[in-house]
């Protein structure tokens, strides 16, 4: 049986650790089948910056979003390829002398 990673909302956080202040941590960390240490870390980020502290430390980025930021990366990319085969064109052209052919 492979663990699946799970997400709490700090909603869901707060909760819990309102009831392991009740029940005690042992209790419920057996209950939500958490570690004691992941427990006692949500406590303590509640005890020192209350309900805030339990809210996600790292911004969530919407899939839409990163799917934008990605095309812009390629796009640029395309750019910078296209301005550099510009840039030894016209090094070549500034190196190759022009006038007539020989024959």
């Amino acid at each position: 049986m492979s663990k699946q990673r799970r997400t709490f909302s700090a909603e869901d956080r707060y909760s819990i650790v309102q009831e392991s202040l009740r029940s005690g941590p042992s209790e419920v960390s057996r209950k939500y089948s958490l570690s004691p240490s992941l427990l006692r870390r949500w406590k303590e980020k509640y005890l020192a910056s209350g309900k805030d502290g339990l809210r996600d430390s790292y911004p969530r980025v919407d899939p839409q979003v990163r799917i934008l930021e990605e095309e812009n990366e390629r796009l640029k990319r395309i750019v910078a390829k296209q301005a550099l085969e510009l840039e030894v064109k016209s090094e070549l052209l500034k190196k190759t002398p022009i006038g007539p052919r020989k024959r």
